[in-house]
């Protein structure tokens, strides 16, 4: 049985390119948003805790496709 290959990402990449899209997508900032030290290898990115209200604000921005209204 043949594994898929996960794609090489790099985690510091990854956890910008979200930050910037959350930005992009209405001005939203999840503090915690960060790469996980503890395993490396994993390539983890951890997004944290966030305020009930930008959790709804994500959401919105998720269900309108990402763009501002």
């Amino acid at each position: 049985m043949a594994t898929k290959k996960k794609p090489d990402v790099d985690p510091y990449a990854a956890a910008e390119s979200l930050r910037a899209a959350l930005w992009e997508a209405g001005r939203i900032v999840l503090p915690s948003l960060s790469v996980d030290h503890v395993s490396p290898d994993l390539k983890l990115v951890e997004l944290g805790r966030a305020r009930a209200d930008v959790i709804m604000k994500l959401a919105e921005a998720l269900r309108r496709g990402g763009g501002e209204t």
